[in-house]
């Protein structure tokens, strides 16, 4: 979660301030030295400010910036080299027509800022943060994070058109490769945690049935409006349910088994423009508009209204999962028992993998204290909505930790290599089509601004 104290969370995925930089670089003088190109990808300068930005941002981010001059230069070509990656995509994306419409931008950039805005409890402070991280103002912030998500996100579509049309292609893995890059990357995976295994049953607090037809009979006066001219944006700023309120209910791009079946076969079964009547999920009842279609995804709006869920309706819930707990201890099986009573439509798992107890949530964490392989708990589950889940959960396996094991990474060193050269393999080629140079001679760790 962002924490106020830490004004790097202002940056860290975007890029250092400018401002922070160039004081950084003056040393407190009046002074700033010029500028210096140290690439060109086509007509598209990188500048020495720009690679220090980028250096920065890791530095941050925990990377070492080394003293030696060597290590260091070895730093700053790796850097120039994944700034010039992105270049050589952009251009794709041009040669491609590619463009990300301003409101998707202006939507992402809303977003972000609320979520950073909300960890503060006043403006005052939330501007005092900003100025200490370099930026003069929330508008100034924000034009940053504009340029920044625009050039994120047409990178990303243009990786997504390249991979539609076939242009990432599969690339060999050997065994070979996979234990040499376990053996290089050994410091890095850390040791082991114990891992437990868990299979459950997650039995959702559901509304009484007033509770439900009233919500519905909303949704249904909703959509009376919607046809009769209303605006749809204005709408769902002023009924809707969820956090997508503030951004007049707006999704954004989804792509099939992002959402619960319900909701997506709406979704993808409608033209642009297109409103869908009433539909009923797990999360309450919807209003759906199709905004744009694009192979293989959908944008769309909701709005959501949910019953509403009272103390009696938590405890019914909370029983029935105790009750599942008990007929699950006296030797009733797990599948019959999870056709009954289990959460699929919210698409909650039945049975996780091995994980790390870090990894499990806290109300996990709590649940399962003391506990042997075979034990079954009952615990309740927070959820967003505020109307809790509970859980009847058996601990399958535990595991002691260690040292890192090629066995357990063996899959997952795979398909990362397999990625990455899927990606290198494709940038290489995009690479040759393109004017590249790099001009790094003469610099050293004495440029850069600390």
């Amino acid at each position: 979660m962002l924490k106020k104290t830490v004004l790097a969370l202002l940056v860290v995925a975007l890029a250092t301030p400018a401002r922070a930089l160039l004081a950084q670089a003056a040393g407190g003088r009046d002074v700033i030295p010029l500028d210096r190109i140290v690439g060109v990808v086509g007509d598209t300068p990188i500048t020495w400010y720009q690679v220090q930005e980028r250096l920065n941002a890791k530095r941050q981010q925990g990377v070492q910036v080394p003293a030696d001059s060597a290590q260091f230069m070895a730093l700053v070509r790796s850097t120039l080299s994944e700034m010039i990656d992105e270049e050589v995509v952009l251009l794709k994306a041009k040669e491609l027509k590619i463009e990300v419409p301003d409101v998707d931008v202006t939507n992402s950039v809303e977003q972000q800022v609320k979520r950073v805005r909300d960890q503060f409890p006043s403006d005052a402070e939330f501007r005092t943060s900003l100025r200490q991280a370099g930026f003069g103002t929330p508008e100034e912030y924000r034009r940053m994070m504009t340029e920044q998500i625009r050039r994120n996100q047409l990178q990303q579509r243009a990786i997504d058109s390249l991979r539609r049309a076939g242009k990432l292609v599969p690339v060999p893995v050997t065994e070979a490769d996979i234990r040499e890059a376990f053996e290089r990357n050994r410091g890095a995976f850390g040791k082991r945690a114990d891992s437990i295994t868990i299979r459950q049953i997650v039995v959702r607090t559901e509304a009484s049935e007033a509770a439900k037809a009233r919500a519905k009979a909303k949704a249904e006066s909703l959509l009376a409006e919607i046809k009769a001219g209303g605006d749809f944006e204005k709408i769902a700023k002023r009924e809707s349910m969820d956090g997508t309120k503030d951004v007049g209910g707006d999704l954004g791009w989804a792509r099939r088994g992002m959402m619960v079946p319900a909701f997506e076969a709406w979704i993808f079964s409608m033209a642009p423009g297109q409103l869908s009547p009433v539909v009923e999920t797990p999360f309450g009842y919807h209003i759906i508009r199709v905004d744009r279609v694009q192979p293989g995804e959908v944008k769309s709006r909701h709005i959501l209204i949910r019953p509403e869920i009272d103390s009696a309706d938590a405890q019914r819930a909370a029983v029935m999962a105790d009750s599942v707990a008990a007929a699950w201890r006296r030797g009733a099986t797990f599948d019959s028992l999870a056709k009954a009573h289990h959460d699929f439509g919210s698409r909650e798992e039945t049975a996780l993998p091995a994980l790390a107890r870090t990894q499990l949530p806290e109300p996990y964490q709590k649940a399962i204290e003391g506990k042997k392989a075979g034990d079954i708990v009952t615990f309740s589950l927070p959820t967003p909505t505020g109307a809790p889940k509970f859980v009847a959960m058996q601990v399958v396996a535990l595991k002691e930790g260690g040292d890192p094991r090629l066995e357990d990474l063996h899959d997952r060193i795979r398909e990362s290599l397999a990625q990455e050269g899927s990606f290198r393999r494709l940038i290489d080629g995009l690479r040759k089509r393109v004017f590249i140079t790099e001009k790094l001679d003469g610099l050293g760790p004495s440029d850069l601004a600390r």
